[in-house]
């Protein structure tokens, strides 16, 4: 603690302790506001108490160092002396009930009667510690006294309790809002500036600079009270210089130096001081873990210094600030010298110490690529395929008429003169019976008219005979149309009237669409990028989305010249002939055929699409 703390602490304890330290000598005054910390402070305090009392004999302060930390022992009077479980078993007392505690007091009491007194030291309602007495034995009266004034006196060590309290928050406070500074701004240069002036302003600062490593010398981005400055100027080379020699040290750089700091090389630092007249520089690299990213330098007008606290303070607040305005700077940066840094970084790593694993997966790829640029490959163009029957045969309705009938649907497998489906015949039976009972008696009568003689009516009753033996022929055909029978060997591909039985249907209506079972076509839609390396009589495979474990061999026997639009792609529509066990094909199974086109590299193979891709984007913007 500096002596300016000390005399502080001392005006604080007089106002808490009333005016009863008035009466006290003057030269433990002295003692008490040299005092070099906190420990000399209560070590003086509690010498000042027990030579206050008369009869004391022994004394102690118990303090904590910080919330987390238990509490111990910070002053003992006379040193030396051994403890008393008395007096001990009393500060136990007194921390626990946060009470004044009283231990032997006796309204009879004699002077060989020790008495302990033990008064804790509460901030706020909360508990620092406490201070304790054992004095000779003494009336009640002259206890209820003794506490009087040493509460008074306990004055002291609260506002050392208070003054700690106010400084360790007060750092934290600062440091946090530096970063919501840094954090407040998007873009780099203004998070950086308002950084820097933020620091100027609260430690009185002349000047604040903030620069960042680029290559191998830091160069400075934010100047405090400063929107824009002139680079090449001899301040920002002088900055600059600190800098680096704070950075090359690793190390935070103050001058004029502390007499008990350590030796550092300050030469750039002193350059700063008389070419621009400040008081004093304080330089502190900014790091995040073991890698430098820059400096923050502070100049303080003529006359003042850098105390240790402020040193302290602006190092924890570069500690946090650093990284974070590393971040925004890094991403300011344009988007090609990003990649350059990253290929820079990469580089370096590489060829640099360390990063084995880096230079192990980089090795590997360079070897995969090294064997797929030399080692051929079967080049194949997959497509998207679907089957279908060499022949479909439509069964259509040959009149009107209603279902009586549906034995097949879209899936069933039917032989030639098999029974699809029928449809009622009930009123061209009816109509044939017509037709019969005309034609026999029209028959009658021609017969009649011969044996009567009468040629001219026979003809004409011939005639009409005739007719009649035409239109039961239609009608016979008619009724034979009312069966729909499979014309070959077949699955039907579509249709299903068992759901239909009884419905009216129109003559010329498709009932059944019926494909061979031995007869395949195999039709794929090849990608326009790919079809100028297709040609009639290639091979290739095919494998079915139903059989993936089996594929079956295929021809390409037509190359369709017309495009079809899919998904926002071109197609073009190539028909091949499937081979192999084609009984286990069914019209209307989809899959992925591969066309063998030829040998090529591997490398080629698999990147011809982005280099079709990067030739197409290039072309359509070149001029």
């Amino acid at each position: 603690m500096a002596d300016n703390d000390g005399v502080a602490l001392i005006a604080d304890a007089r106002r808490a302790g009333g005016g009863e330290g008035d009466s006290y000598e003057s030269d433990l005054w002295a003692r008490l506001a040299n005092a070099a910390d906190s420990r000399g402070f209560a070590a003086s305090w509690l010498d000042i108490q027990c030579r206050a009392f008369d009869g004391v004999i022994r004394g102690a302060v118990i303090l904590r160092a910080s919330e987390a930390a238990a509490y111990a022992p910070v002053a003992i009077w006379p040193e030396g002396i051994e403890g008393s479980p008395r007096l001990a078993a009393a500060v136990e007392r007194a921390l626990q009930t946060r009470r004044v505690a009283v231990d032997g007091a006796k309204r009879n009491a004699r002077r060989q009667d020790a008495v302990c007194v033990a008064h804790p030291i509460l901030v706020d309602d909360e508990l620092y510690g406490a201070a304790a007495l054992e004095i000779e034995g003494r009336s009640e009266a002259a206890v209820h006294e003794l506490v009087r004034r040493l509460g008074w006196g306990i004055g002291w060590l609260e506002a050392l309790s208070r003054r700690k309290t106010f400084t360790s928050k007060a750092r934290l406070v600062t440091v946090l809002e530096l970063v919501s500074t840094s954090l407040n701004h998007e873009r780099f240069q203004a998070a950086a500036t308002a950084v820097a002036t933020e620091l100027a302003t609260t430690f009185g600062c002349e000047r604040v600079g903030i620069g960042f490593l680029k290559g191998r010398h830091i160069h400075v981005r934010a100047l405090s009270h400063s929107a824009a400055f002139a680079k090449k100027t001899n301040l920002i080379r002088a900055i600059e210089a600190a800098m680096d020699e704070a950075a090359d040290q690793m190390a935070t750089v103050i001058y004029p130096a502390r007499k008990d700091g350590p030796f550092q090389v300050t030469r750039a630092h002193a350059e700063l001081l008389q070419l621009h007249g400040s008081g004093a520089v304080c330089t502190i690299p900014l790091t995040a873990g073991a890698n430098l990213l820059g400096a923050l330098v502070l100049e303080l007008p003529a006359g003042a210094e850098f105390d240790a606290r402020t040193v302290e303070l602006c190092e924890h607040a570069a500690l946090l600030v650093g990284p974070v305005l590393d971040v925004k700077r890094k991403e300011d940066r344009w988007l090609a010298q990003k990649a350059a840094d990253s290929a820079a970084t990469y580089l370096r790593r590489l060829t640099g110490p360390r990063h084995a694993a880096l230079k192990l997966w980089t090795l590997l790829v360079l070897a995969v690529i090294a064997f797929f640029s030399v080692v051929d490959g079967d080049f194949m163009i997959t497509a998207d395929a679907s089957l279908e029957g060499t022949v479909q045969r439509a069964i259509t309705s040959a009149m009107q008429g209603y279902v009586i009938e549906a034995r097949a649907r879209a899936g069933d497998v039917v032989r030639q003169g098999s029974l699809l489906a029928a449809l009622d015949d009930r009123d061209l039976k009816v109509e044939r019976q017509k037709l019969l009972s005309q034609g026999a008696q029209q028959e009658s009568e021609r017969r009649q008219a011969i044996a009567e003689n009468n040629r001219a009516r026979a003809r004409i009753l011939e005639a009409q005979a005739a007719q009649v033996q035409a239109q039961l022929a239609l009608v016979d055909e008619q009724i034979s149309r009312t069966r729909l029978v499979a014309p070959f060997d077949a699955v039907v591909i579509k249709g299903d009237l068992s759901q239909s039985l009884g419905a009216a249907i129109e003559r010329g209506n498709v009932l059944f669409e019926l494909a061979p079972l031995e007869s395949y076509r195999v039709i794929m839609k090849v990608d326009e990028r790919d079809i100028t390396d297709v040609a009639v009589g290639q091979g290739g495979r095919l494998a079915l989305t139903s059989m993936p474990n089996e594929e079956f061999g295929l021809v390409v026997e037509k190359i369709t010249p017309v495009s079809v639009v899919d998904q926002g792609r071109n197609y073009f529509r190539v028909e091949a002939k499937a081979e192999g066990a084609t009984e286990k094909l069914r019209p209307g199974m989809e899959g992925i055929a591969k066309i063998e086109v030829e040998r090529r590299k591997l490398i080629w193979i698999w990147t011809r699409k982005l280099v079709h891709w990067a030739r197409m984007w290039v072309w359509s913007w070149w001029p």
